[in-house]
């Protein structure tokens, strides 16, 4: 059995608009937001407790996830009143976990399908220090790269280069031996990627890498969360309508978009590739295509967005 902490204290600035006042982690995807994803993943690996490392606008997130029984899982929150780096908040949470077990770190601005389960059996078999997820991409010039030998222990973590070594990349999802966690300082800025991993690697230590390749995805833009959406609704249809939406029967709502709960779409509209949040209400005629409609927000008749953030106060181009 293993817990878990989830990365969720971004500024999401890749994310702008979006982000504005909306922790990156609580956008929506396919109806739910990223971290809800993330829990059912933990969930279904087996976790039973998880720690929502928080930063900004960490306030948003108790009055959605509570205690996390609704999932079936116990959810505590550490705050940090300052960004401390992915390894300061790791061990920042951790102060929050009891427990000998094996620490799965999970990235609030990833998506993946890889077998959890999996990585944490070969974790422990190898009774390693720590485990990275790592997924092999076409083109690794635009990444660092992971090499690692025979036996999958990692050799190295590379910068950016033009002729990559390899094209195993990092993935984003640790398992983390506590006592590797403890040895990082407390209130302390610290890169794990940057500064933990490769010393272990330098030292010795046992570091793993878990390669497979199955569906994974950095969201951590506006074009790239947008895909996850569609990417998800796709597997069961070509749009999907969350509870309480009403879509009239001459709208066309197509291209993996997701009407949010309670939203409205009218007579004749034409929803193409979007996610509609929930409480919104698009007019007659309108067209939107790849765009993100915030909560609340009200399109009026006969307009045509595209590529764009929508709000009640604002229509901003999405690069």
């Amino acid at each position: 059995m293993a817990v878990a902490i989830l990365l969720v204290g971004g500024f999401g600035t890749r994310l702008m608009p979006l982000t504005k006042n909306t922790p990156k982690p609580m956008l929506t995807v396919a109806g739910i937001p990223v971290t809800e994803h993330q829990i059912a993943m933990a969930k279904s690996a087996g976790i039973t407790e998880i720690v929502l490392a928080t930063s900004y606008l960490s306030e948003v997130f108790t009055p959605y996830f509570g205690d996390g029984s609704k999932w079936g899982i116990k959810i505590k929150y550490a705050v940090e009143k300052e960004p401390l780096g992915t390894g300061g908040a790791i061990r920042n949470a951790a102060q929050l976990l009891d427990t000998n077990e094996s620490v799965v770190i999970l990235n609030g601005d990833v998506l993946s399908s890889h077998n959890l389960v999996e990585q944490i059996r070969q974790h422990e078999s190898h009774d390693a220090d720590v485990t990275l997820h790592l997924t092999q991409v076409e083109d690794a010039r635009a990444f660092g790269c992971v090499p690692t030998d025979s036996d999958g222990r990692v050799t190295a973590f590379l910068e950016k280069m033009e002729n990559p070594v390899t094209n195993q990349i990092n993935a984003g999802c640790y398992v983390f031996n506590p006592r590797v966690i403890s040895a990082i300082p407390l209130d302390t800025v610290v890169s794990v990627e940057r500064e933990t991993f490769p010393h272990l690697v330098a030292s010795g230590a046992k570091v793993f890498g878990y390669v497979e390749s199955a569906y994974w995805l950095d969201i951590g833009t506006p074009r790239a969360l947008l895909k996850a959406s569609i990417d998800i609704v796709a597997r069961t249809g070509d749009f999907l309508a969350m509870p309480g939406a009403s879509i009239d029967p001459t709208a066309l709502v197509t291209g993996g978009s997701c009407i949010g709960i309670n939203s409205t779409v009218g007579a004749g509209a034409i929803i193409d590739g979007s996610i509609v949040e929930a409480g919104c209400v698009i007019g007659s005629n309108s067209r939107i295509t790849d765009s993100f409609v915030a909560d609340g927000a009200k399109v009026g008749n006969d307009v045509k967005i595209t590529s764009s953030f929508v709000t009640n106060t604002e229509i901003l181009s999405i690069p």
